[in-house]
């Protein structure tokens, strides 16, 4: 049961069990009394026939008095006694009259003495028992002789009064249990929607929007749990819309390109989102509900949050990041976050990676001036040598020969510079196609080495060509061409003479892969990562003499990655590099 009908029901039976033993408290007096009334005008009437019966009878004849009583007695299945008019017992149909007291002090004598008849209820001594006397004058010819006395034992009386009290008290006790049970039955049809409403009540304040109350048939309730079950569906509409707009918000923060960083009035980190890790290189998660001065290691970050703090205005800035093996920059977009009351509530810190803008930006920077270092040396050279000969030495013979051969060397390498930054623009514009079809890579190699055939035996180096397994492969016959050369060139300019350029094609599951590796001069470590830069230049005077441009291997990089393939390096100083080409056997698309 619940605590609703508990507190109703307990309360109800406790009352109507008061109401019951209130009710029966009143009957008992009444009937008792209403009974000794009955008694008192049974016994009235039966005195009326006694005394005239015994009207005939003298008190002088004792016998005849004492068998009239006694007749009476069995008659009326009462005691009798006749009593004197000084107390003294003529008669009594139940003892021995001379053995007995005087009566004249009895109650009963005393009101029948006095008012013409006396009732009373006592313990009588001689019989050992509560009996009900009542007494009457006895009256001959107009004088009274004596009182009549009639004694009736109470014992019926008590089982009347016991019987009364059973059938009273069983009526109580199944009224009491009807009314209980209706009380009952009326609590739960009362308390039960409110009851629900209640434990719907709780299930809504510990989140559960999808519980619903009974309404049931009453109309107050039902009216009640109609409206909580209206205000469910709108707390769980407002819940679910609340809870898409966190999640949307959520994954917009978590995949937004730029860092994002939130911070309370009282400088703790409270929101920073993935790109944050991204940018500065850290787990930032272990930022959170920390001050932003202690998680946040960068100097150039805590003096705009500072400045927000107490400027409480907008701010922009750039900074350089200063990290373990690399500088990263970012664009750090700053505002205070206001509340209602116009007081800073926090900050917000937007971050833009500008990193690669920097760094494409710089390479443009290097690439316009590597581009007029490189066309400024054969233009000087031919422009001076060209003025030298017209201001007379090409009248010298020897001289004119001279000065016309490097005139046609920095021509040619002037030409070759020009092909090359064509060429590189060419396959850099998205629009750059490459004609498919199938292609033995080994046979291309065969056809490169035989061209370069004579340059490696200037310098006395070994061309080596070794093929294992199947190497045909879809791709441009002349962009491959191309990267052979390229790469096969560089391993004859960068080795010393006696060297040894080996050049492998091998057949792989899914792939061929193209293998150029020298004993040259090699590359540092450091210099790895900007091989494939334009103009880059491991060893710039021997490069530059050799008539390189410095954009082979960029030229090589983007042809590779045409055709989905991947190139990697491996090399030391002093001791050589290997060049290795991974090539589809088939056209990926992208």
């Amino acid at each position: 049961m619940s605590s609703y009908r508990s507190r109703l029901i307990i309360p109800l039976t406790i009352i109507i069990f008061l109401v019951f033993a209130g009710l029966g408290a009143v009957f008992s007096p009444l009937f008792k009394e209403f009974y000794l009334e009955r008694v008192n005008d049974r016994l009235s009437k039966e005195a009326e026939v006694a005394a005239l019966y015994l009207d005939r009878t003298e008190l002088t004849e004792t016998e005849n008095v004492e068998e009239s009583i006694n007749q009476l007695a069995s008659r009326l299945d009462l005691r009798i006694s006749l009593v004197g008019l000084d107390g003294s017992v003529v008669a009594d149909s139940e003892g021995e009259p001379a053995q007995m007291e005087n009566h004249l002090d009895r109650p009963e004598i005393q009101n029948a003495s006095e008012h013409g008849s006396g009732f009373e209820v006592r313990y009588s001594n001689t019989l050992n028992n509560e009996l009900i006397y009542y007494a009457v004058p006895y009256v001959q010819q107009g004088e009274t002789v004596a009182f009549i006395r009639f004694a009736m034992s109470i014992q019926e009386f008590n089982h009347v009064y016991r019987s009364m009290w059973v059938i009273l008290a069983v009526c109580f006790f199944l009224a009491f249990l009807i009314i209980v049970f209706v009380a009952a039955k009326l609590a739960k049809q009362l308390t039960e929607p409110i009851d629900d409403a209640r434990k719907t009540a709780i299930q809504l304040a510990k989140g559960n929007y999808g519980a619903r109350a009974y309404t049931g048939n009453s109309i107050e309730a039902g009216q009640l749990n109609q409206s909580l079950n209206v205000l469910a569906e709108n707390l769980d509409h407002i819940t679910k819309t609340y809870e898409n707009q966190q999640e949307s918000l959520k994954a917009l923060i978590e995949n937004m390109g730029s860092g994002l960083l939130l911070i309370d009035e009282k400088g703790y980190i409270t929101l920073v989102n993935q790109s944050c890790k991204d940018i500065f290189r850290e787990d930032t998660d272990e930022w959170l509900n920390k001050l932003y001065y202690q998680a946040v290691k960068y100097k150039e970050v805590i003096k705009v949050v500072q400045e927000i703090l107490l400027t409480e205005s907008k701010t922009r800035k750039q900074a350089a990041l200063h990290m373990e093996i690399e500088t990263r920059h970012v664009d750090i977009h700053a505002a205070p976050v206001m509340g209602h009351d116009d007081k800073l509530k926090g900050v917000v810190l937007v971050f833009h990676d500008i990193t690669e803008l920097i760094k494409l930006e710089q390479t443009r920077k290097d690439f316009v001036a590597n581009v007029s270092h490189e066309l400024k040396t054969p233009v000087t050279s031919i422009k001076g040598f060209t003025e030298t000969l017209i201001d007379g030495a090409m009248e010298d013979p020897a001289l004119r020969e001279r000065f016309l051969t490097i005139i046609a060397k920095e021509s040619e390498r002037l030409e070759s510079l020009i092909y090359d930054l064509f060429e590189l623009s060419k396959i850099e514009q998205e629009r750059f196609l490459l004609n498919w079809e199938p292609v033995e890579l080994s046979t291309l190699a065969e056809e490169v080495i035989f061209m370069l055939n004579d340059k490696a035996a200037q310098k006395n180096i070994q061309l080596e060509n070794k093929v294992k397994g199947n190497t045909l492969i879809e791709g441009d016959p002349f962009r491959l061409k191309q990267i052979l050369i390229n790469l096969i060139n560089n391993a004859i300019t960068y080795t010393p003479d006696g060297g040894t350029v080996c050049v492998q094609t091998k057949e792989q599951a899914e792939t061929v892969v193209l293998k150029v590796k020298d004993t040259g001069i090699g590359i540092n470590k450091k210099e790895l990562p900007r091989i494939f830069e334009r103009f880059y230049r491991v060893d710039r005077a021997r490069s530059r003499n050799s008539g390189g441009t410095g954009l082979g291997l960029a030229i090589v990089k983007h042809l590779v990655d045409a055709h989905k393939g991947k190139i990697t390096v491996e090399s030391k100083a002093g001791k050589g590099s290997s060049f290795q080409i991974s090539f589809y056997k088939t056209k990926r698309e992208d």
